[in-house]
């Protein structure tokens, strides 16, 4: 299904101050990120490991409530109803696996990126390559919902089509990044974090208290609507199944967990202690946007139905897949609020999106000119040259990314959703294995990784191309699928529930019957859990190196 671009009922015109607001906000990101521009590798993609406790969690929070979280979060729970509470209990899940078993463990690691990890740790290029693939997968799909939230948001600011909106503010997001690199991407994402929190929370308490519908906490008062709504939220569910409710919340747990652009916040900081710190900032700061996300939707919900007339869910004629996307900014419109206060409202939007965008921009740069160009094709590679090659990497994917979004195959929230599946199948078992089963091996993981890739990418090429090749298309019939049950089970949006313990059982099942890996691999493990404290810019393997060992771990298939 194609999702329609525009949403009719949002106000696209003009507005002058909401469109002052918006430049000024970008005009400060690119300030920022001239200020803290970057000419090394230490600052191009892990900010120098100098970033504190409070700073990195704000910069976890804007790299994670993305569009999808701003926007989609409340769309989906208005278009799917209580479908829509799997994508808040699993993006919120994951933060507490995060905290408990890999987030001071990778900062011990101490690499630069998560295909860095994988493949020192596996000790292959082959497995280097495929974590880079992947990380460029995830980036490029997630980006998809990003893109198109600016331009939606865009829409409603500046009253242009949808199109040049994404084009606009995608090439001014690909211009500071290209710049900043990480040091002044996590800057911008303590200021983003701010205005997105501010003008989202402004927005749910403002509408909810001039309608009538909260007083001094929404987050729970909006309970109130429930029975009024209660059709309209439990009708979509009814369509759904229990399965994909709960294969969609294990995606999204597990895809928190092996999302390269949340781990590498971990390799920014001073150390562990640090590390698990920033975890629980981080997921605070999530707290305050995710607790009030359902209310907003609520009120959105209730505002349309009164507005327009129209049942507000979309089987009956209601709200289309954009206007759900922007439900949000509708709400706030709506409510008959300032334009300004509308404007604000879109502007955090815009914040949020632009964040997330650079942490997966900066993730896949690192990929290519870190882990693919330096690791694997040129070793001898000048600081210099991995920095040039890592921008024109953000010019291209920024390319790529922008002409997807003209017409994406899904709403915000399921796009990041399909980038969630993928790095639960893919990369969670290869990180938790690799941090927590010192006996995880080369083999192992290329076996796991490869089952787990071919799963997600024909859970894709069954359920989503069809949508968009006509000979796909024509055989998958009024299903929409070619193989109906594997799209049943195997959906691109929770792929993980049956991909990744398919990948734990095949990743141990092959490095138990293969060869052990070397002894200094073993160490590097065991001094991931080590309490002894370590340097700032030290990592297991220089530990080891400097304990007696024989150095690094050389890559050797």
């Amino acid at each position: 299904m194609t999702v329609p671009l525009q949403a009719e009922a949002l106000d696209i015109s003009f507005k002058l101050v909401p469109a002052i607001l918006v430049f000024l906000m970008m005009a400060s990101f690119l300030v920022i990120g001239y200020v803290f521009k970057v000419a090394d590798t230490e600052g191009m993609w892990v900010a120098g490991r100098g970033i504190g406790n409070i700073e990195n969690g704000m910069a976890i929070g804007a790299n994670w409530m993305s569009a999808a979280s701003y926007l989609g979060l409340a769309g989906l729970v208005a278009l799917s109803g209580f479908y829509g509470l799997a994508f808040i209990v699993g993006w919120t899940t994951g933060y507490f696996v995060l905290l408990i078993f890999l987030a001071a463990q990778m900062r011990r690691f101490g690499k630069y990126t998560a295909p860095d990890f994988v493949g020192d740790r596996f000790n292959s290029p082959t497995a280097r390559a495929l974590g880079a693939f992947t990380t460029l997968l995830i980036a490029y799909v997630y980006s998809v919902g990003q893109a198109r939230g600016m331009g939606l948001v865009g829409q409603y600011v500046f009253g242009l089509d949808i199109i040049p909106m994404i084009v606009v503010m995608m090439t001014i997001t690909v211009g500071y990044l290209a710049l900043s690199g990480m040091l002044g991407a996590t800057k911008n994402m303590a200021v983003q974090y701010v205005i997105l929190i501010i003008a989202f929370l402004a927005g749910v308490y403002v509408v909810g208290f001039s309608q009538g519908y909260s007083t001094i906490l929404p987050q729970i008062e909006y309970g109130a609507l429930i029975s009024e709504l209660g059709r309209q939220f439990s009708a979509p569910f009814r369509a759904s199944s229990y399965y994909i409710w709960v294969a969609t919340a294990f995606s999204l747990i597990f895809g928190t967990c092996g999302l390269p652009h949340v781990l590498v916040r971990f390799y920014t900081v001073e150390n562990e202690r640090t590390a698990r710190w920033s975890c629980v900032w981080g997921l605070f700061f999530i707290l305050l946007l995710y607790w009030a996300a359902p209310a907003m939707a609520a009120f959105g919900v209730d505002l349309f139905g009164k507005v327009t007339g129209t049942d507000a869910y979309a089987a009956q004629g209601g709200m289309s897949g954009a206007e759900g996307d922007v439900i949000v900014v509708l709400a706030a419109q709506f409510a008959n609020l300032p334009t300004w206060f509308v404007g604000l409202v879109a502007a955090g939007a815009m914040a949020a999106a632009i964040a997330t965008t650079a942490g997966l921009f900066i993730t896949a740069s690192s990929a290519v000119a870190h882990d693919i160009y330096t690791e694997l094709i040129n070793p001898d590679a000048t600081q210099r040259q991995q920095v040039l090659i890592g921008r024109a990497t953000i010019v291209a994917i920024g390319a790529l990314v922008t002409v997807t979004a003209f017409n994406p195959p899904a709403l915000i929230g399921e796009l990041v959703a399909y980038a969630f599946s993928l790095a639960g199948t893919v990369l969670f078992p290869m990180f938790f294995l690799g941090l927590w089963w010192e006996n995880t091996n080369r083999e192992g993981a290329l076996a796991g990784m490869t089952v787990g890739l071919l799963l997600w990418i024909g859970s894709v090429v069954n359920s989503v191309l069809p949508n968009y090749i006509g000979a796909l298309g024509a055989a998958a019939g009024e299903s929409g699928a070619l193989i109906p049950i594997y799209a049943q089970y195997v959906p691109p949006i929770g792929a993980a529930l049956v991909g990744t313990p398919l990948v734990f059982l095949v990743t141990i099942a092959v490095s138990l019957v293969t060869e052990e890996p070397p002894m200094e691999t073993k160490r590097m493990v065991r001094q991931c859990h080590s309490p002894e404290p370590m340097g700032q810019q030290q990592s297991a393997e220089d530990i080891v190196s400097e304990s007696g060992g024989s150095g690094g771990t050389p890559a050797d298939d």
